[in-house]
């Protein structure tokens, strides 16, 4: 069975770099062309080399693999999905998205399941950076299936030496997880910015914590899924790092500087979503709330700072 990625992001490139044999389709066929003559993807992981064994196309008709995985912006996902879908289909699709759809209000393998009735999905999250895991530096994962004969196949074929799979059939705790560490992120670097100082962040990250078992619960996850890989281990990766690119944007709204544009930041249009998922499912989560509220500019980080600091003392 073979096995091709489906963008050539950051991500999408080092999961190609990491598996080694795979196809790696990028949507630009010029990019294609670039990393094809040059064995690198400089506009997206630049100073790594490909593998030999990595087929690079821009042309999805060059695709011949029974497993895709979808390493796309997650708000592109459901057009791409609608527009090939009769080509995808047949084969099995893993989500390496994180977010929720700001239209639909759900998750990745949601989208797949919703664009694609009857189709093979999974999901691919947790604490990773691109450049870490096409260096080959050791890498923790969870691949989570609701269909668990289907979790292990991919399980298997999917761990290498450096990158281990943990299964797992909880896919909306995962997708939650993965999805709502984000907008933690960027409130994380959002203090960072302001210069609110590390104990704040620690509150904020464990405050943080509280709310998207809030959430997940209420969604039917299960609380030993957001204490794993795709969510605790996730959160306290991009809430301690500049190279998440969610932190570093909080900690350009916190400082009240430029960010760039280009960035694709995922908790952005996930904190918009959530938002609007909280108040159906009538769940408190201030911390997105505000997040929410200092991107579309109705608050600035002060005033959601002292939004947060003025709510009525309670039980932890």
């Amino acid at each position: 069975m073979s096995v091709a990625i489906l963008g050539a992001g950051a991500f999408g490139t080092a999961l190609a770099c990491a598996l080694g044999h795979a196809q790696l389709w990028a949507r630009d066929a010029d990019h294609a062309a670039d990393m094809t003559r040059t064995g690198q993807n400089a506009r997206r992981l630049p100073g790594v080399d490909l593998p030999d064994t990595v087929a690079i196309t821009g042309d999805l008709a060059e695709i011949d693999a029974d497993t895709l995985l979808l390493a796309m912006p997650m708000q592109q996902m459901r057009g791409f999905l609608q527009e090939h879908a009769a080509w995808l289909a047949p084969r099995i699709l893993v989500a390496c998205s994180k977010g929720v759809d700001l239209d639909l209000l759900i998750g990745p393998v949601g989208v797949i399941e919703q664009a694609l009735p009857g189709a093979r999905g999974a999901l691919l999250t947790g604490p990773s950076f691109a450049a870490d895991i096409a260096r080959g530096l050791p890498t923790a994962l969870t691949l989570a299936a609701r269909d668990d004969a289907l979790g292990t196949d991919l399980q298997a074929r999917l761990s290498t030496e450096n990158l281990r799979l943990y299964r797992n059939t909880d896919v909306t705790g995962a997708e939650l997880g993965g999805a709502l560490k984000n907008v933690i992120a960027i409130a994380a670097g959002m203090v960072i910015g302001a210069g609110l100082g590390e104990s704040a962040r620690a509150a904020l990250m464990a405050r943080g914590y509280a709310e998207m078992q809030r959430l997940a619960l209420a969604l039917g996850a299960e609380s030993e899924t957001l204490a794993g890989l795709s969510g605790l281990g996730d959160l306290v990766l991009t809430c301690g790092s500049e190279k998440s690119r969610n932190f570093r944007y909080g900690m350009a709204l916190g400082a009240q500087t430029g960010f760039d544009a280009a960035t694709t930041v995922e908790g952005a249009a996930t904190a918009r979503a959530v938002t609007r998922l909280a108040r159906e499912h009538d769940i408190d989560m201030p911390i997105t709330r505000m997040v929410a509220a200092v991107i579309d500019g109705v608050l600035t980080p002060t005033e959601a700072k002292g939004a947060l600091l003025a709510r009525p003392l309670t039980l932890e």
